[in-house]
């Protein structure tokens, strides 16, 4: 049995919804292997409201276990999620030019869900200079496409264009801004932009706040898709499905959080 390799470069979420967690989930649910190379350890406590501990790893740990990966094993499409650090970005773009990877999937996390400042301000320079450049797939949620873009808070369809537009300038070939519930429009809607078209991805609307984890969710699934060969634009799509399934499915973990559920895609019709 041939079966494609996914290599996640993210952090590590100790409550299982998030980061490394749920890439490993949604590339097991989309038949793809999964492997990982761990920056950060992201701790929660429930003693103090769930406040985040944020432990990033040596540069020099990441860079071992990407040799472990790529040199070891080889992949066929790979992810990034919370980076942690200007010398890990800098890390994960040589290694992407190193090894001439492909199908890359750039998710330029800058926050932990519960939190609400950015982990690390010096690394969204890097990110735009260094990593969105190399993108086959770059997929900033509202405030990180308004960080990456320099527009402006993005409320609106047409802030999302706009948005896309000067994000695309930077070197990726695709952009995909994930809306989601929080725009101001009657569908979950998220928009793709290839440098010539725009295409809205809508679904319904799914009244839950427990959403933790679906960002990491969206870009594991279309790196998963890329990697069996499917179009930007397949990939994307079915990542869309998933998300939607996952959302709909997700469910309260404890009092502080709830995180989608990863089997939903696979059960839907049963």
């Amino acid at each position: 049995m041939s079966i494609q390799k996914v290599l996640t470069i993210a952090g590590s979420d100790s409550s299982g919804g998030a980061g490394i967690q749920a890439d490993l989930k949604t590339f097991q649910e989309l038949g793809v292997y999964g492997m990982t190379a761990l920056t950060t350890i992201v701790t929660m406590d429930p003693e103090n409201n769930w406040s985040h501990g944020v432990f990033p790893q040596e540069t020099e740990t990441v860079r071992q276990q990407l040799k472990t990966i790529v040199d070891g094993v080889g992949v066929s499409a790979m992810k990034t999620g919370m980076l942690g650090s200007v010398e890990i970005v800098k890390l994960a773009a040589e290694k992407i030019e190193e090894y001439n990877l492909s199908n890359v999937v750039i998710d330029p996390v800058m926050v932990c869900k519960g939190e609400d400042e950015v982990l690390h301000p010096e690394t969204t320079e890097s990110m735009k200079n260094l990593l969105v450049p190399k993108a086959t797939v770059v997929t900033p949620n509202l405030f990180e496409a308004w960080q990456l873009s320099g527009v402006g808070p993005i409320k609106t369809v047409d802030q999302m264009k706009e948005a896309a537009q000067q994000i695309h300038k930077l070197g990726a070939q695709y952009v995909l801004i994930k809306g989601g519930s929080k725009l101001d429009h009657e569908k979950a809607v998220d928009l793709l932009y290839d440098g010539n078209d725009f295409e809205l991805l809508e679904s319904d609307r799914i009244d839950t706040p427990y959403v933790h984890g679906a960002g990491c969710t969206y870009s594991a699934a279309i790196a998963a898709e890329l990697a069996k060969g499917r179009s930007v634009k397949e990939a994307v799509q079915t990542a869309k499905e998933f998300i939607t399934e996952a959302i709909r499915g997700s469910f309260k973990l404890n009092e502080f959080i709830g995180p989608t559920h990863h089997g939903a895609y696979r059960n839907r019709s049963l």
